[in-house]
């Protein structure tokens, strides 16, 4: 499968388990590990798209309604080849260890990331 990578924007999309019920700071450090992990994944496989999206760094929030729906999410970006990294979190505060809490997709082109997002809600 062949794609443009200069059609559209690149950006970065967060999707967050809203089940977990986490804190506002949980979700905030959870969404960070997703921000961190997702770029340095796409520095090394995809250095062009880094590179693009490095200057704004755009980044989407949404939310899914659990574990399901988030593998669902997972599933499509790997079968569109979109490189995507999951947190999984420690379990030292609100929730047991090894919970997957969200996912990145990219930094990727907006326009393959809108295909498997586009309905998802912003958190």
């Amino acid at each position: 499968m062949f794609f443009d990578i200069h059609m559209g924007d690149i950006k970065q999309v967060i999707v967050i388990r809203t089940d977990l019920e986490m804190g506002k700071g949980k979700i905030a450090a959870q969404v960070g590990h997703a921000c961190v992990l997702g770029a340095e994944h796409v520095r090394k496989s995809h250095p062009e798209w880094f590179e693009q999206w490095w200057g704004g760094q755009e980044k989407v929030v949404l939310k899914v309604s659990g574990l399901k729906e988030l593998q669902e999410v997972k599933r499509h970006a790997i079968d569109l080849n979109l490189p995507w990294s999951e947190v999984t979190d420690a379990g030292h505060t609100q929730i047991a260890p090894g919970t997957i809490t969200c996912i990145s997709i990219g930094p990727a082109p907006e326009n393959l990331i809108d295909k498997i997002t586009g309905d998802l809600k912003l958190l």
